[in-house]
């Protein structure tokens, strides 16, 4: 009898994968059209003229975001500029022949040393090595919060004390309270992979949280807490206050339209820590709402092969929704949580 209910409930779950996966699928884009860390419209046209050795794009972008204080973006040009550098960066090195002392080409050039210093088996001392080039980034633009930024990342990775960072934290806060790459490389300061705890992390995230800004990515700092503690898998947080990181996100992810890239790597954390969860039916939510803006973060740190891993879970979610949906008409206004009534009919 135990293995005819079984067997029946094994068919019946195929049954309902058959039925309702294609029409989950519909809801999202295919595989082939989902790309990895895709720049938005502004910063594509300064990579393909990187690409050429041009660095002429790119200096007009980030002197735009340094002029009109857009510091989210700037940031992330920054990040995604240094990136592209690391493998290819003789644009970046003709920038700095021609105008070594200016403010957009000395961040790039920090935020590439320190990224390739962290690479390094001599971390720490390749790191100190860079303190005046950080420096000379920040002495040049006095108002930007990306080079205290990169000092934050820059004293994680040098052992600096909680003094030194409280220092550097101050600096950065004070050029802009609500800056998220500064509350992200805090953060990591403050986990318990470096010089913190989780609890220590989760505290300050969700402090951020509250006194953050609406609409403000900084609501998402608590699924990033959740996440160091569910990757790490030691020490104690209530499982209460991990849902309660993920409630943040997803009211936050909310705020912006579907398929927008900027939220884009908020959206991909979350689907992590839902899934984490066994949040089912709301994972594959965002999942729709990402559309095709897979992101590397967080699924470089879980797979060597970050779009394949993002694509295996988006699969793997969705046929694990259709076969809780039941085979008759669904019934609408039942919603709720590892459940997909009425997300999707």
């Amino acid at each position: 009898m135990v293995r005819t209910m079984s067997m029946l409930r094994a068919l019946i779950g195929t049954a309902r994968m058959v039925r309702h996966a294609p029409r989950l699928s519909a809801a999202m884009p295919p595989d082939d059209d989902v790309l990895l860390d895709v720049p938005d419209q502004r910063l594509a046209p300064a990579l393909v003229a990187a690409a050429l050795a041009d660095p002429e794009p790119a200096a007009k972008l980030l002197a735009t975001t340094r002029d009109a204080a857009e510091w989210e973006n700037r940031d992330r040009y920054v990040t995604r500029l240094a990136t592209f550098a690391y493998s290819r960066d003789a644009w970046l090195a003709h920038w700095l022949s021609t105008t070594p002392r200016d403010p957009d080409a000395l961040l790039v050039k920090a935020q590439l040393e320190v990224r390739r210093a962290w690479e390094s088996p001599a971390r720490a001392e390749r790191l100190r090595e860079l303190g005046p080039l950080i420096d000379a980034a920040a002495e040049a633009a006095p108002r930007d919060p990306v080079p205290w930024r990169i000092a934050l990342d820059h004293a994680r990775g040098t052992h600096a004390s909680h003094t030194v960072f409280e220092s550097l934290w101050e600096q950065a806060v004070r050029r802009s309270p609500h800056h998220y790459g500064c509350h992200v490389a805090a953060l990591k300061y403050l986990s318990a992979q470096w010089y913190g705890s989780h609890r220590e992390c989760f505290d300050f995230a969700e402090q951020a949280a509250e006194d953050t800004l609406p609409g403000s990515l900084i609501q998402a700092l608590p699924a990033r807490a959740a996440f160091a503690q569910l990757l790490a898998g030691t020490g104690h947080v209530r499982e209460d206050r991990i849902d309660a990181a993920a409630d943040r996100a997803v009211a936050l992810s909310a705020e912006y339209p579907t398929a927008d890239p900027w939220p884009a790597e908020v959206r991909n954390l979350l689907v992590y820590v839902l899934l984490r969860r066994r949040r089912d039916a709301e994972a594959l939510e965002q999942f729709r709402r990402i559309g095709p803006y897979a992101t590397s973060f967080p699924w470089t740190l879980v797979s060597e092969d970050p779009l394949g891993r993002f694509l295996e879970a988006r699969d793997g979610v969705r046929l694990e929704v259709a076969r809780t949906i039941p085979l008759g008409p669904v019934r609408r206004g039942r919603a709720g949580r590892g459940r997909a009534d009425g997300h999707y009919a």
